[in-house]
């Protein structure tokens, strides 16, 4: 049985974002009326009360990102106006120091509800777009973050004073479309894009992503197909840090209509590299249309639709990772992603280890766009919202098999589960 909660009337117009803290105790929400919410859950009877409530951007606020709290109370907040701002809860003793962007005591973007109030700290302005979504890093690499905006850029930034929250480095800027791109083969495995390989696939992919753009923009029919077009309504931009220290910091990244994620491989001694590309559409010749694509009317083109949100699983000792996405066409997909062992006896040649990538499980259930995917903490329990109205969760069983666990609407009323959906061919083995 599914318990639920309902908070009615919770902003002025659409939420656009909720986030738990780490405890699971509170609760912060954004919505187009460009305000951030704070609420705490009463565990005596199960409400959720506001606890903050102020005006945070001057057009809508996109998505929030709570620190990890050996840092502090921290909040990120990321907006259609170009800025991503830290914002810290701190008791009224301490807020009366100055802030460099005069957010101190009378500000109103300084509101209190009570004892605390949240200071804006610092705000960052690299974006030139619009700033879609903001996700801190894992604890273990320190108080960063990501960020990626419609101008296709993910950009990573840390804080060089922890105790002040003022100062801010941008440490990496990638530009996501231009990266090189892992093809999947036939057998949906994917391979690593290693360094000695890059002046080649530049050449070949980087041309190639050159020469879509530009054929896009001089063809307009191209515009009014399903999924495609160049507007942001018809794009996505999404995010997902891996949580497991022990491969470095890699990020899995989606941008604009191009359908795939790119998981990207950061490092301070080189540049960003595609560890491999999730790419649900059919590459090879021969093979029926994915679900992720549809045929545009002259019947040769398949056409991407957008990956809306992206989503990382806990890899809680697994020895695979598991990434959810959700797209515009209405589809949850999960992949498993392995990275191969080490192999000594090639390195020095360029020969990091291979990456694999497959489907193994996809649901159509929303029958609409699909706008957010997240886990549970142990990663087994995979969560989604549609434009349908619902949330649907989606259960990996003991027998390799994922299948929805149900689902719940604004009324509140659960729906009978559907068939199991076995993996098939794409079961996990170890």
């Amino acid at each position: 049985m599914i318990q639920t909660g309902l908070i009615q009337s919770a902003h002025n117009d659409l939420v656009t974002d909720v986030a738990y803290d780490f405890y699971g105790l509170r609760l912060a929400t954004c919505s187009l009326d460009q305000r951030i919410k704070v609420w705490q859950v009463d565990e005596s009877n199960g409400n959720w009360n506001v606890e903050d409530d102020w005006k945070a951007h001057d057009a809508t606020v996109s998505k929030l990102s709570w620190a990890h709290p050996e840092f502090g109370t921290i909040l990120a907040s990321a907006s259609f106006d170009r800025t991503v701002k830290i914002w810290e809860q701190t008791s009224f003793a301490s807020t009366a120091d100055s802030q460099p962007n005069g957010a101190g005591t009378g500000s109103p973007q300084a509101t209190s509800c009570g004892s605390s109030r949240w200071v804006e700290r610092a705000v960052l302005v690299d974006a030139r777009g619009t700033v879609r979504s903001v996700e801190f890093a894992p604890h273990h690499f320190g108080l960063k973050l990501a960020t990626v905006s419609s101008d296709n850029h993910v950009r990573i930034y840390e804080c060089l004073e922890q105790s002040s929250l003022a100062t801010w480095q941008l440490s990496e800027e990638v530009d996501v479309s231009t990266l090189p791109s892992v093809s999947l083969s036939s057998s949906y495995s994917v391979a690593f894009a290693t360094p000695t390989q890059t002046s080649a696939t530049l050449e070949g992919a980087s041309a190639t992503l050159v020469a879509q753009a530009l054929q896009q923009s001089q063809n307009p029919a191209t515009q009014g197909r399903p999924g495609m077009g160049n507007r942001e309504a018809d794009g996505g931009w999404c995010i997902s840090w891996c949580k497991d220290r022990y491969w470095g910091e890699i990020i899995a990244a989606g941008c604009g209509i191009s359908g795939v994620i790119k998981v990207i491989q950061l490092s301070p001694s080189r540049r960003p590299t595609t560890l491999l590309t999730l790419d649900p559409s059919p590459s090879p010749a021969g093979l029926p249309a994915e679900a992720g694509t549809s045929l545009a009317s002259d019947g040769d083109t398949p056409t991407p639709f957008a990956i809306t949100s992206v989503a990382w699983a806990p890899s809680c000792g697994r020895s695979y990772h598991l990434i959810a996405t959700g797209g515009r066409d209405g589809h949850v997909r999960i992949w498993r992603v392995k990275p191969a062992e080490e192999e000594p006896d090639v390195e020095g040649e360029g020969g990091d280890p291979k990456w694999s990538a497959n489907v193994v499980a996809d649901f159509d259930h929303h029958k609409s766009a699909v706008g957010c995917v997240e886990w549970n903490i142990t990663g087994t329990v995979l969560s989604s919202a549609g434009n349908d109205g619902r949330v649907r969760l989606w259960k990996a069983t003991i027998g390799n098999v994922w299948r929805p666990a149900g689902s719940i609407g604004v009324e509140q009323s659960e729906d009978t589960q559907d068939a199991d959906v076995s993996m098939g061919e794409n079961a996990i083995a170890e």
